[in-house]
């Protein structure tokens, strides 16, 4: 029943990051002026990744049932894009909000939240890919 419910959630990881990371940032405000790092800009920008990252993922999980390439590779290309866009458009609205105030740790921050988002995202389809592959060749995981 636990591999079962696993198989229906696989969002979770990347939920629980995000909630992890932003008590860190909530609850951390004091060290994060210490160091020049706006929080709310982190916590902004988290939200604005993990919007980001669950609508590719789910892009991503629909690549996985389709068995022709084109529609696989549309999938992956569509979900890759909308996320980077998303997050340009993120980032150029706060540049243009700030006047020029830009925070840049904050800023780098969130580049690294990007990057801690994909990595999860794409080590969860990696197993999805796995199991898949398993059920439909009827070998055990």
């Amino acid at each position: 029943m636990t591999n079962n419910r696993r198989q229906q959630r696989p969002y979770w990881p990347i939920i629980m990051v995000f909630v992890i990371t932003n008590a860190l940032f909530i609850t951390g405000r004091k060290w994060s002026t210490n160091y020049n790092i706006d929080s709310d800009v982190l916590i902004i920008g988290n939200t604005v990744l993990l919007a980001a990252t669950l609508f590719s993922f789910f892009l991503y999980k629909r690549s996985l049932q389709n068995n022709q390439p084109q529609a696989f590779l549309r999938y992956i290309y569509s979900g890759m894009f909308l996320k980077m866009l998303i997050c340009l458009v993120a980032a150029l609205i706060y540049i243009f909000v700030s006047d020029g105030k830009v925070n840049k740790p904050a800023l780098f921050g969130c580049m690294i939240l990007y990057f801690v988002y994909t990595f999860m995202e794409v080590s969860i389809l990696l197993r999805l890919s796995k199991q898949q592959k398993n059920v439909q060749t009827g070998s055990p995981s």
